[in-house]
């Protein structure tokens, strides 16, 4: 029999050793290696994605956590605000007049407006707040920090430049078509483009003095060199003057009416500037010249400063990207949140206890636990919708309110935090209850004082999380208008009218004005930080309240 099965061995020995199995073992171990390949090139992927999402995040919105502010010197002015009754002052004018000493003797009113512009528009009321609180500033000079407007803030944090190109990518190219064709000439010390100008009788008249229309001679001119561009642009290379050569030609000469003649019509200074090889540069349309000359003279007595934006927290929401802050979104998203603490937590552990504890196995139950794992599957926008029907139209309840946002959040995560505390229900050893129901303990007794103290470290996981993604919600508060405007906090409640920070980003986003860009990748950030820390949070806890057996 030993020899029998030494053969056998040999056998076998044999078979694995055989180039065929050889062969398959080979192709078994690439098969593993590309597997795992594919799960890390699968990671790197993510992370990198991750990796950028979160990098453009912060690259557009640390502009936002951070605000241009003049430190302004203001005289109080006992003649334009008393100190028994401040409210009632002349703001508007201590703020120009603070303003004065950057402004030239010489400026007009118009230009005394555009200065003012530099600050935001509620720096008067900046200066009211102060005084108000401070009554004892009235006939004191005071230094605020008054955050400039949005275009200034933008142009101090290098996002907007002070000066762009003076010609347009097309026009650059219609020079350099026209500089090939031996157009560009230089005579008398300036750039001009000679080209053959009819002088059409239909639109021209002898005089004296000649009159018509020069102004289209000159484009129809310029157009004959490059008839397949139609591009009002390539008139805008011409300077203001070119009709008045053709016009001081047709009155020296009269006979030329009627006629082509060859003649050299100016540039504007941008094309004379390409011309010459440099790059023409004008003013940052978005800025006057009485602006930046009152801006550059307070950067250079140093009352420009760049300091944390504090705003961005504690101011509400504002028209001005400069002003606007995340308090009232905040605030409204923490009563949301309450609410749906509060109803959500006990409502869906005491569901949870039952189905898993005391319900009966029938029909009945079955068909309510599938529709419960089938509501944590339901996109939210279908709770808004209810929310908007249920509550808002069958029981009246106020629109925007917090309370109606946090019952519609409970909605969407009481699947979540049922389905997590039946999980922690389960994870609890059999035997914990046997012990229990040995020494004589009730069924409620086993439950409330053994079990669910066991299992509490799931049930606070599986909350926090739900409530992590209630606060990330956006489409069921939109449905039941939770995107108010909130100017202040002070009134806000329960049956206030609020916003949260979802819909407040989504706010921002649809806003025109260029501060709000980096106002809402901060605002993005902002709610990602808020996540990160509910996560974490659910696992500390998780790990304090564990229990290990």
């Amino acid at each position: 029999m030993s020899d029998v099965q030494t053969l056998d061995q040999r056998s076998a020995l044999q078979v694995w050793a055989s180039p065929e199995a050889q062969r398959r073992l080979r192709r078994r171990y690439a098969a593993n290696r590309r597997l795992q390949a594919y799960g890390i090139i699968a990671i790197a992927l993510a992370v990198g994605l991750l990796g950028v999402l979160v990098a453009s995040l912060v690259v557009t919105g640390a502009p936002a956590f951070l605000q241009t502010k003049i430190e302004l010197p203001v005289y109080i002015d006992p003649a334009k605000v008393d100190a028994q009754d401040p409210a009632k002052g002349n703001f508007r004018v201590l703020v120009r007049e603070a303003l004065a000493p950057f402004v030239s003797a010489e400026a007009t009113d118009k230009q005394k407006t555009e200065v003012a512009k530099i600050l935001t528009s509620d720096a008067p009321y900046i200066v009211r707040d102060y005084v108000i609180g401070h009554p004892d500033a009235v006939g004191k000079t005071i230094t605020l920090p008054i955050a400039v407007s949005d275009p200034f803030d933008q142009l101090n944090k290098g996002v907007i430049p002070k000066e762009i190109n003076a010609l347009t990518w097309s026009q650059v190219v219609y020079f350099e078509r026209l500089q090939n064709r031996g157009v560009v000439v230089e005579e008398d010390g300036r750039t001009g483009l000679k080209l053959d100008v009819y002088i059409d009788p239909a639109k021209v008249e002898a005089g004296p003095p000649p009159s018509g229309d020069f102004a289209a001679l000159a484009r129809s001119s310029l157009q004959t060199h490059l008839p397949d561009v139609f591009d009002t642009a390539l008139f805008g290379m011409l300077a203001d003057d070119a009709p008045d050569v053709i016009a001081s030609g047709v009155a020296a000469d009269p006979s030329l009416i009627g006629k082509t003649v060859s003649i050299t019509l100016p540039v504007s200074p941008p094309v004379a500037e390409l011309a010459k090889g440099e790059t023409p540069m004008v003013l940052n349309p978005r800025f006057s010249p009485a602006q930046m000359e009152a801006f550059d003279a307070m950067e250079e007595k140093g009352l420009v400063r760049t300091p944390f934006n504090w705003e961005l927290f504690f101011n509400a929401d504002s028209r001005f990207p400069e002003r606007a802050g995340l308090a009232g979104a905040i605030t409204g998203s923490f009563y949301a949140l309450l609410v749906c603490f509060l109803l959500s937590f006990p409502i869906g552990i005491a569901a949870a206890v039952y189905l898993e504890e005391f319900a009966p196995k029938n029909r009945l139950t079955d068909l309510i636990e599938v529709n419960i794992n089938n509501l944590a599957a339901v996109p939210s926008v279908v709770f808004g919708l209810l929310g908007l029907a249920v509550f808002l139209g069958f029981f009246g309840l106020p629109r925007s309110a917090p309370l109606v946002g946090g019952m519609v959040l409970s909605l969407m995560t009481l699947p979540t935090i049922i389905i997590a505390t039946r999980v922690a229900l389960k994870a609890v050893p059999p035997s914990i209850r046997e012990a229990a129901l040995g020494v004589g303990a009730s069924k409620h007794q086993v439950m409330l004082h053994h079990v669910l103290p066991l299992a509490l470290p799931g049930i606070l996981t599986g909350t926090i999380i739900g409530m992590a993604q209630a606060l990330g919600e956006t489409a069921p508060l939109l449905l039941i208008g939770m995107n108010a405007f909130i100017p202040s906090i002070e009134n806000m409640g329960l049956l206030e009218p609020a916003t949260s920070l979802p819909t407040q980003i989504f706010s921002w986003a649809d806003s025109p004005e260029r501060g709000f860009v980096s106002r809402t990748s901060a605002a993005i950030l902002v709610l990602l930080g808020f996540l990160v820390a509910m996560n974490m949070v659910a696992i500390a806890l998780r790990q304090f309240f564990q229990r290990k057996w």
